[in-house]
């Protein structure tokens, strides 16, 4: 008789005690403070990046909240807050680069959009952020990513703007790329996310 094979666990168990189902997650099981931790602890570039600390998505999430700021400096806080979170998902599924995204294939983008939903409806955002919003949040995106090929990841300025175009230079006047210590920049993300949780009121 053949052996019955053992449900998978698609579920992870947070700091807060929460636990998140993976393949259908709930608001109700969603905090802050699991996000901030997760992202701060998460490298970018696969942590191919000079300087002391990683860079990490809390970090890059922080920018990209700023730049978005530049861009649409009329957007209210709750846009705002889309752009801080935009890369909330990774605080489970982890940062992949773009070339294993393409080859993971469109499961990684459907494990991504349930997760984005289930934030996004935690923090009082609608599940599916405007298209418009979205552009204006991924430019900051493509942004941040130039900022960080050519001050922290090796990049020429003419491979950066290749890959993610050449910014204005205007929206990243006065910005550098910061690195901190992760719990630095937990304390750091959840700050700015009250701070803009308090002005949408």
């Amino acid at each position: 008789m053949a052996r019955t094979q053992k449900s998978r666990r698609a579920w992870q168990r947070m700091l807060s005690g929460r636990r998140l189902d993976l393949l259908d997650p709930t608001p109700v099981d969603i905090e802050i403070e699991d996000i901030a931790h997760g992202l701060a602890f998460v490298a970018r570039w696969n942590g191919q990046t000079r300087g002391e600390h990683a860079y990490s998505v809390a970090e890059h999430s922080l920018l990209v909240e700023t730049l978005f700021g530049r861009i649409a400096p009329k957007a209210p806080a709750r846009w705002r807050l889309a752009a801080l979170l935009h890369d909330a998902p990774e605080y489970v599924i982890g940062d992949m680069i773009s070339p294993v995204k393409a080859a993971v294939g469109p499961g990684y983008e459907a494990l991504d959009e349930r997760l984005a939903a289930a934030v996004h409806l935690r923090f009082g955002l609608p599940a599916a952020i405007p298209q418009q919003i979205k552009r204006q949040i991924k430019k900051a995106d493509k942004i941040s990513a130039w900022m960080e090929a050519t001050q922290i990841a090796g990049f020429s300025e003419t491979e950066a703007s290749r890959f993610f175009g050449t910014p204005d230079p205007q929206v990243t006047e006065t910005l550098q790329i910061v690195l901190r210590p992760p719990l630095e920049t937990r304390r750091a993300f959840t700050q700015r996310h009250a701070a803009l949780l308090k002005e949408m009121g």
